[in-house]
């Protein structure tokens, strides 16, 4: 079964970039046809699409954050990771990475890590 584990610092003080790597065990990020995306929930709010990265390494963002975002992945360790610059208070949220075939579909989500973003 395929299991992600998102790990990284809890807290980041404003304007610095906040890293994240989503390691996947028990299927590889290459295969044919999934998507491999990162999700965040802010207190009290809905979930947000970050963005995503394909089994062949295209990536796309979401609008609202491509400016500040870089995903990426390292096909020999198997693991995903999340960029976010610039960061400000309101960036603190749950971040989640998840794994799916497209749309908003994902059949496997990691356990979510907290950011907080704060001085």
């Amino acid at each position: 079964q395929v299991q992600l584990q998102e790990s990284g610092p809890g807290l980041v003080k404003p304007s610095q970039t906040l890293s994240l790597t989503c390691t996947v065990s028990g299927g590889s990020i290459t295969t044919n046809y999934y998507y491999w995306s990162w999700i965040r929930q802010p207190p009290g709010k809905g979930l947000e699409w970050i963005g995503y990265i394909d089994y062949s390494g295209n990536v796309y963002y979401s609008p609202s954050l491509t400016s500040r975002t870089s995903i990426s992945s390292d096909t020999s360790k198997n693991h995903l990771t999340l960029q976010l610059s610039s960061v400000i208070p309101e960036d603190t949220a749950v971040y989640y990475c998840a794994t799916g075939l497209g749309g908003d579909e994902y059949s496997n989500w990691g356990q979510g890590t907290q950011v907080t973003v704060s001085s």
